[in-house]
């Protein structure tokens, strides 16, 4: 079969290879496929009739806006030209915002598409400038929300490696698992979102529990070390990063059309409505995993299994049940926080292994082994990626994040709220 693709698609570029020359004989069009064009408005209203003159490679154009705003004018193929916009024709009481700003520039570098758009800002400018206090509050905020997601895969960590030891490399991609799947269930198949998260949530955890199922388990009866089974992550999270790729494709894949993109003001800050149900449905999970672990007989003896496995097993807990508890509820965990980060941000076939190194530093922050130190390490991590870019370029923020936990390790090795073990 792939042969036969393969000889498809020779043939298929074979004919249009052949069938090049005699396009290139066809006429040109009366009209080009190129132009510059944009649209003029004042106060949210179009503003028509303004000339508009483009100039450039010998060629000129003049043309008026029309009754919507927009003007448009076709131009020779790409090139540099000068875009001037004739103040004499704007309408009585209605000025350039900039008196310099009547003339734009287009490069022949712009030219990534047949078109190229321009902008002439009308009246006063009545956007509000944000101070400091503001983008500190806004910051605060954006930091908290990323914090919880990251704190719903990071206990996730924390818990298979404080019952097996395992640091699980493969972990981003069952948070990219639940990202893909909100898209696939919310955007591609229309269901409502809070059907879809049910939906995704079970497969999560029905994921986690099946890679324990057919590879962890039968790896911890070989009795295979930490440091293979560690390299196995590895190769589990490239493998499947890739397959997700293959299905999904490598563009980002948007979540707006499921109707939470609304923005909320709360005084100076301004959040969408995804945001806030996010924050909320962290919240009221990470409040109900932490009374399984302290209120239950299972997540009780989760604890006793992480302090002491083989003191565990000899009181008569099944360590294997256990830890195949642990794994469906970590896949479940990750696979809600693939769907939160999908709301906060979008989705794409990578976007847990961009955040792996963030949950991996939130668990060692807080403390190995620890869900609370988890939870702990994952807001400071979240808190301070969103503030340092009032400082630093965006672009740099995870690792500042990074930063902070080597200075934190530094004063003290085991973590936030981790113990005190004496090695040797």
């Amino acid at each position: 079969m792939l042969a036969a693709l393969a000889m498809a698609l020779f043939a298929f570029l074979g004919v249009f290879a052949m069938a090049g020359p005699a396009h290139a004989e066809a006429e040109p069009p009366e009209e080009s496929a190129y132009s510059i064009s944009g649209i003029l408005n004042f106060e949210g209203e179009p503003v028509e009739g303004v000339s508009l003159t483009v100039e450039g490679d010998g060629y000129t154009e003049t043309v008026e806006s029309g009754e919507d705003g927009r003007w448009r004018v076709p131009v020779p193929g790409p090139g540099n030209y000068t875009v001037t916009l004739d103040t004499e024709t704007l309408p009585d009481g209605i000025d350039l915002r900039n008196e310099d700003g009547a003339t734009a520039e287009v490069t022949e570098d712009e030219w990534s598409t047949t078109n190229v758009g321009r902008l002439f800002a009308l009246g006063e400018d009545t956007r509000q400038s944000s101070n400091f206090g503001s983008q500190l509050i806004e910051r605060l905020v954006a930091g908290l929300n990323f914090g919880l997601l990251i704190a719903l895969g990071a206990i996730g960590i924390t818990l298979i490696f404080g019952t097996t030891g395992l640091n699980n490399f493969s972990h981003g991609e069952l948070v990219t698992f639940g990202g893909l799947m909100a898209w696939l269930f919310a955007v591609v198949m229309g269901l409502n979102i809070f059907v879809a998260l049910i939906i995704v949530v079970i497969l999560g955890a029905a994921f986690g529990w099946v890679q324990d199922a057919a590879l962890w388990k039968p790896l911890r009866k070989r009795g295979v070390r930490l440091v293979p089974a560690m390299i196995v992550s590895i190769g589990l999270g490239l493998a499947l990063r890739y397959i997700y790729q293959l299905f999904f494709g490598g563009a980002i894949l948007p979540m707006s059309s499921v109707g939470l993109s609304g923005a909320v003001e709360f005084g100076p800050v301004r959040i969408t409505t995804g945001s806030l149900l996010s924050m909320g449905i962290s919240i009221v999970t990470l409040v109900l995993v932490g009374l399984f672990l302290t209120r239950t007989r299972v997540g009780k003896a989760t604890r006793a299994v992480s302090d002491n496995p083989s003191l565990a097993s000899a009181s008569g807990i099944n360590v294997d049940r256990i830890i195949r508890i642990v794994w469906t509820t970590a896949g479940g965990l990750a696979a809600l926080a693939g769907v939160m980060l999908a709301l906060y941000r979008q989705s794409s076939w990578d976007m847990g292994f961009q955040v792996l190194l963030l949950m991996f530093a939130a668990v060692t922050l807080g403390g190995l082994g620890s869900a609370y130190g988890a939870l702990v390490g994952s807001l400071v991590v979240g808190i301070f990626v969103e503030l340092s870019t009032l400082f630093i370029p965006a672009d740099l923020k995870y690792a500042a994040a990074l930063l902070i936990l080597i200075l934190v390790l530094l004063v003290r090795p085991q973590g936030i709220l981790g113990r005190r073990e004496r090695v040797g």
